[in-house]
């Protein structure tokens, strides 16, 4: 089958019923989205299909030939870091890291829809599992992004501190 992943259509060899995180992981060898439960509970396998943030663990790959997706290897569209990403630096987000590909994928999808979103929209909007708890500093990248246009083109991020992220 033909999957578009990260903007570059490529023939993968899988059966349709077969996980997408498997076929990203194992067949194509793109390690960045994680296996957390298998049960699409913790998150840790987001990835984005036409723009929606998916569980890949639980998403037949044979449902997506023709649909666009999208991993944290190309979520900065090949320009550099996503606005997301940066933001993830500038908070000092991760703790362990492991969980974290998922909360940024969630995340990106969120601010896709809801530039601005509240504590609530957050929380409802993203759901991923962190064993560390950075829930606080997850908040606070959010928040930090201030309503700028996140939609898969990198944009120049102000951070908190004044400097401008490319």
């Amino acid at each position: 089958m033909k999957l578009n992943v990260n903007g570059r259509v490529q023939d993968v060899d899988a059966e349709p019923e077969m996980p997408l995180l498997w076929v990203l992981r194992d067949v194509m060898g793109m390690e960045g989205t994680k296996y957390g439960c298998g049960i699409a509970q913790c998150g840790a396998c987001t990835v984005h299909v036409d723009g929606e943030a998916v569980r890949s663990c639980v998403t037949p790959v044979g449902q997506l030939e023709g649909r666009k997706i999208v991993t944290i290897e190309g979520l900065g569209g090949g320009r550099g870091l996503h606005p997301v990403q940066k933001a993830w630096l500038e908070q000092s987000v991760p703790q362990c890291g492991y969980c974290q590909s998922g909360m940024i994928m969630a995340t990106a999808a969120l601010l896709a829809k809801n530039p601005k979103p509240t504590d609530e929209d957050i929380e409802k909007g993203v759901t991923n599992l962190c064993r560390c708890g950075t829930y606080g500093r997850v908040r606070k990248a959010i928040h930090s992004l201030g309503g700028q246009k996140v939609d898969g083109a990198p944009k120049a991020v102000q951070a908190p501190n004044g400097q401008t992220l490319a």
